[in-house]
């Protein structure tokens, strides 16, 4: 076990508290993040080829709306610091907005405005980092003054629920117009935010212990900007695959039901793999598993590029997968012990730069344009710089979260 992780492992062996005092937190959290990331942040995943059949929105629309979500998401990690003295009242207050964005994209496609529906995007983006910035403060805060920090990583796997969920009501509601999916979602999250707000408003506010700040100062001395950096690397080695695996796919194989069900099975795999690190995994440094969960990235960005066929796009939705909820709480978590007494502003920093890098990865393609550069096209030049900077990296957080000798 690294120095990094040693004063953690003094917090755990207290043991958590009673499972009815810490449950209402681990809820909040998994219901927030369900909220915030699986509807505000990805609902218009397996939503915008609803709407084009629909004829509410064109690919170009849809495409321009995607990036106003990014650039949201960028903007509301920066501003996320923020709510530093009150996670709970940013957590309850991006809810809302999540909820209130999700029923107006109920109007946004033709014959309203398009400008309406990419506003709408970014308003989303903005609360969906909030929302995951907030939850993170909150919820890791906390569990770790019950003395039950394990308990934290469970609430990561709210993500993969709620993009499951939004995949699965796409799917199964998939002859319905998108207009009424929308109104759907927005029902449900209304309802998860008004939970969420019922149990962050009964938790207390203790101040943190002597641990805690002895945490602060080894994993200070570890150095934050190694965190934000390979954090950063992390959103654009995931964007990539994320972004341009549908449109790979869609050239192996021209059956619908494969686009239909590759949403809700992302979903699925981050809650399978989220739970099985927080039950298997419990007791491996946050920099190892977060090193682990990097280098199994990389071969999940290099696999399409080194085989052109159906199972290996599959694989890497399923690498990818089934790691990008495992190094967000890994990386999350390693923040809340670099900053236990104020953990939001270094999460709102590491958010930031993994939303850098999801921008920088669409844009990179882009400009490189449609050329070829010794046999490969913008798309695999784009895919083989992550899966270098996801090994570098990887192999960075390894060597920081080795044992010392």
């Amino acid at each position: 076990m690294s120095t990094t992780d040693v004063p953690l492992a003094r917090l755990q062996k207290a043991g958590p508290l009673a499972p009815s005092t810490d449950g209402p937190v681990v809820a909040g959290g998994i219901l927030a993040l369900a909220v915030a990331m699986g509807i505000g942040r990805f609902a218009f995943t397996p939503l915008l080829p609803l709407m084009l059949r629909d004829g509410a929105v064109t690919s170009t629309v849809g495409a321009e709306w995607a990036a106003a979500n990014y650039a949201g998401y960028l903007v509301g990690a920066l501003t996320a610091a923020w709510f530093a003295g009150d996670p709970g009242r940013g957590l309850r207050l991006s809810l809302a907005g999540v909820a209130l964005t999700t029923f107006a994209m109920a109007g946004a496609g033709s014959p309203a405005p398009v400008v309406l529906g990419a506003a709408l995007r970014a308003a989303a983006g903005v609360f969906s980092a909030w929302a995951l910035v907030c939850a993170s403060g909150w919820c890791l805060a906390e569990l770790a003054r019950r003395q039950a920090p394990r308990l934290g990583a469970w609430i990561y796997t709210g993500v993969g629920l709620g993009i499951a969920l939004a995949g699965l009501l796409a799917w199964l509601g998939g002859r319905q117009p998108a207009v009424h999916l929308w109104l759907e979602l927005g029902a449900v999250a209304t309802a998860g935010a008004l939970a969420v707000g019922l149990l962050s408003r009964r938790q207390g506010a203790e101040p943190s212990g002597a641990a805690e700040r002895e945490a602060a100062a080894t994993v200070r001395g570890a150095g934050q900007g190694g965190l934000i950096l390979c954090y950063g690397t992390f959103g654009f080695g995931y964007i990539v695959p994320a972004t341009f695996l549908p449109a790979m796919a869609r050239e192996l194989t021209p059956d619908p039901l494969v686009f239909g069900l590759a949403w809700p099975l992302f979903g699925l795999a981050a809650v399978t793999s989220v739970a099985v690190a927080a039950r298997a995994l419990a007791g491996v440094p946050r920099r190892r598993l977060w090193a682990g969960a990097q280098g199994i990235m990389a071969l999940g960005t290099v696999l399409p590029l080194a085989v052109h066929a159906l199972w290996a796009v599959a694989a890497s939705a399923l690498l990818v997968g089934g790691t990008f909820m495992i190094a967000t709480m890994a990386g999350l978590q390693l923040a809340r012990e670099a900053r236990p007494d104020a953990p939001t502003p270094l999460l709102a920093r590491m958010t930031a730069a993994f939303a850098a890098g999801q921008i920088l990865g669409p844009l990179l393609v882009r400009a490189l344009g449609p050329g070829h550069w010794a046999g490969l096209d913008a798309l695999d030049l784009t895919g083989a710089l992550a899966t270098l900077l996801l090994v570098l990296t990887a192999l960075w957080l390894w060597r920081a979260g080795r044992a010392p000798a």
